[in-house]
Order: structure tokens, then C-alpha cells, then sequence
């Protein structure tokens, strides 16, 4: 996993250049933001398994078929995999936005679930679903300004929205 400073500095170290005003401005404002990304780090940490649960409850009722007899999810065994799963999801999701980058979730938490999901028989788009609650969620701790550093965090809710956007089309 690389952070967005050591992505950075490796990219021009292949190019054999000096990092650019545009490279060290992008770098600059992550570091100007830094303490904004810690707010909703620990927000969504502290809150993370009322977002699971609440998601995985909002999925069981919207999709109850899946976890009635002869659903993907049916057996207790499966439906804790499925929570587990969301719990997954939102961890890397956190690490991803510490780092300002969405690699580490890429390899250790997305590459191959579709697959595994499908092996299962476990719906994509349902996982996506599950997601999406969790992203709303998460989207409305980290809005809510009591508490929080002030200033403007559209982008960094904005970057918040890609990584479980990442997540959901990855299980479909």
C-alpha cells in the first residue's frame, strides 16, 4: 500500500523528475486537510458497527428473500460472513481515506470478492446494496459539523463517496 505521499514521490522518481508545483500543491492541501481525514476516520471507527448493522438490517428487510430458507444468506453462518463482509468493506474504507488512496482496499479487500460472491451464489448486486446503506450512513457522521474541524469538506465527502462507489461496483 502505497499513501498518497509515497505514490507521488514514486511516480516522479520513475520519470527521473523533481516532484511539480501542481504534484507538491496536491500534497500540500492533503496535509491541510489532514486533520479534517482524521475527524471522519475516527467517526466512522467509532461508529462502525452501528453503520454495519444498520446496513445489514436495512438489506435484510429490503431483500428478505436472500436470507429466508434457500437464500445465499439463509444460514447463521452465512449472514454473519455478510456482516463481516460489510465490516470489511468499511474498515479498508477508512484506511483509504487516511491514506488518500483507494489501493489498499483495491488489493486486500476488493480484488476477487465479485468472484468469490458469485461462487456462492451470493447476489452482487445485494453486496452493492449493503454498501450503499453504508455509504449513506457514513456520508451522514462525517456531514454532521459538531465536533469536527471547520471548514469545507465537500471534497474529502466527495473522495469518501468514491471509495464505497469503488466497493459497490466491484461485488456487481
Amino acid at each position: 500500500m502505497l499513501d498518497a505521499f509515497s505514490k507521488v514521490v514514486e511516480q516522479a522518481d520513475r520519470k527521473g523528475n523533481y516532484l511539480s508545483g501542481d504534484e507538491i500543491n496536491a500534497l500540500s492541501a492533503l496535509v491541510a486537510d489532514s486533520n479534517k481525514r482524521l475527524d471522519i476516520v475516527n467517526r466512522l471507527t467509532s461508529n462502525a458497527s452501528s453503520i454495519v448493522a444498520n446496513a445489514y438490517r436495512a438489506l435484510v428487510a429490503e431483500r428478505p428473500q436472500i436470507f429466508n430458507a434457500g437464500g445465499a444468506c439463509f444460514h447463521n453462518r452465512n449472514q454473519a460472513a455478510c456482516i463481516r463482509d460489510l465490516g470489511f468493506i468499511l474498515r479498508y474504507v477508512t484506511y483509504s481515506v487516511l491514506a488518500g488512496d483507494g489501493s489498499v482496499m483495491d488489493d486486500r479487500c476488493l480484488n476477487g470478492l465479485r468472484e468469490t460472491y458469485q461462487a456462492l451464489g451470493t447476489p452482487g448486486d445485494a453486496v452493492a446494496s449493503g454498501i450503499q446503506k453504508m455509504k449513506d450512513a457514513a456520508i451522514a457522521i462525517a456531514n454532521d459539523s459538531k465536533g469536527i474541524t471547520k471548514g469545507d469538506c465537500s471534497q474529502l465527502i466527495a473522495e469518501l463517496a468514491s471509495y464505497f462507489d469503488r466497493a459497490a461496483s466491484a461485488v456487481v
